[in-house]
């Protein structure tokens, strides 16, 4: 979502600006995540680093409402996610030796600046933003009072930004929000026809839909299976699950069941033969209880999904969750490191069964080294030797490690 923003920071400069190199410029615009409070610290001493160096430095993001008070002293200007097109006034502001905040609630739709957004042209990915802010409250989560309720963007205005992206040769589109399975409930619309719309865009790309809350999938469950059946949309699925104990959940205020989320991915895996299924856990929750955390490990140990976000809980000031005794840190990282002992077991034993097998990919990108990183029909990660970028290819597995698929191309999908 940051990237997708910071395609309009770009672009938005560059009617104005030269951008340059970091040891050229005059002001550095740093679009920050506050998700937990070690990434704040990170940011803080980039800033620092920054102003040792002489620059300037403005600060988008998420993290000039979740921390004003430890930022604005340091920064030269201030600028939250729903005023990024308005960068230019921070930055001329920032150049006249002038300090200026803009952290007023702006509903601006987003969809609307895609004409101005600047995308760099080093993969065949583009992301487009469908929404921006939740429904939810989590008793965990800072992140809302960075992007506010829910407003979901312009499905005309989507269609036509995903349109130009193909137009201009971006294969892979990555629909971003907080919660994709939201978009609409403000708008009496659904992400799945909203799918569908996307899908009647004429050229050969894929889709790749984000995260989706396993309470909002389940509400229009059916439709989403038949929106993810088009080719176009990669059968991948990033349900966040965060415990897999239902009183934890309740306490985090989730508003969604264990139950819910394996019903999701169930119907998933029955109506599509391979579908890639990525999940969130946080350990080491206050109210985690070792029955809770091992029931979390079970449920990851019996659904096997391929992908599973680790994230150590970490108290947030101002939210619910920061009054609750915090748990020791040896506690979390025993935890998480069991979670990810057993994630590696299970990754090693979902991609073995791809050896020796042929599949169309989609090259997306440069990988390490010489590689390519290319993508299965759904979405699985095959590390290729040789290849083009944005180019459909058919690939022959040949080794794997837990998290990806190492492939040689064949030839033309």
């Amino acid at each position: 979502m940051n990237r997708a923003d910071t395609d309009i920071i770009r672009g938005v400069l560059s009617k104005e600006f030269k951008l340059s190199s970091l040891d050229d410029a005059e002001v550095v615009i740093i679009n920050s995540c506050g998700v937990v409070e070690y990434t704040e610290k990170k940011i803080i001493r980039r800033i620092i680093e920054l102003k040792n160096l002489g620059k300037k430095v403005v600060l988008a993001g998420c993290l000039p409402r979740i921390a004003r008070k430890k930022v604005e002293d340091i920064v030269d200007g201030l600028v939250s996610p729903d005023n990024v097109h308005k960068i230019c006034e921070v930055v001329k502001a920032a150049l006249n030796g002038e300090k200026k905040v803009l952290l007023q609630r702006n509903y601006v739709d987003k969809a609307g600046l895609y004409n101005i957004k600047c995308r760099l042209n080093n993969s065949a990915i583009a992301i487009v933003s469908i929404s921006e802010g939740c429904v939810g409250n989590c008793s965990f989560c800072i992140t809302k009072i960075a992007r506010g309720r829910l407003r979901s963007f312009s499905a005309e205005k989507i269609a036509e930004e995903v349109k130009d992206v193909v137009d201009q040769g971006f294969k892979e589109i990555q629909l971003t929000s907080q919660d994709t399975a939201a978009y609409g409930i403000d708008k009496q619309t659904t992400l799945a026809e909203l799918l569908e719309k996307i899908c009647e865009i004429d050229g050969e790309f894929r889709i790749r839909v984000g995260m989706m809350n396993p309470q909002h999938a389940i509400r229009i469950l059916d439709d989403l299976i038949n929106a993810f059946s088009n080719k176009k949309v990669y059968k991948f699925i990033h349900v966040p699950v965060q415990s897999g104990d239902n009183k934890v959940l309740k306490d985090m205020k989730r508003n969604h069941s264990v139950e819910d989320f394996v019903e999701v991915v169930s119907a998933f895996r029955k109506n599509f033969n391979d579908v890639l299924v990525s999940t969130d856990i946080i350990v080491g929750f206050p109210t985690e209880s070792d029955e809770a955390f091992w029931k979390s490990y079970e449920l990851i140990k019996n659904l096997k999904p391929d992908i599973v976000n680790i994230t150590r809980f970490s108290p947030r000031e101002g939210t619910l969750a920061y009054k609750l005794k915090d748990l020791p840190g040896w506690i979390k990282k025993e935890r998480s490191r069991k979670l990810t002992n057993l994630m590696r077991e299970i990754g090693i034993e979902n991609n073995k069964k791809f050896l020796g097998r042929k599949f169309n990919v989609l090259i997306t990108k440069r990988g390490k080294g010489n590689t390519f990183l290319s993508r299965m029909d759904s979405y699985r990660a095959v590390v290729l030797s040789d290849g083009k970028i944005g180019e459909f290819r058919k690939a022959l597995i040949e080794d794997f490690r837990f998290n990806y698929l190492i492939g040689k191309v064949l030839g033309q999908s």
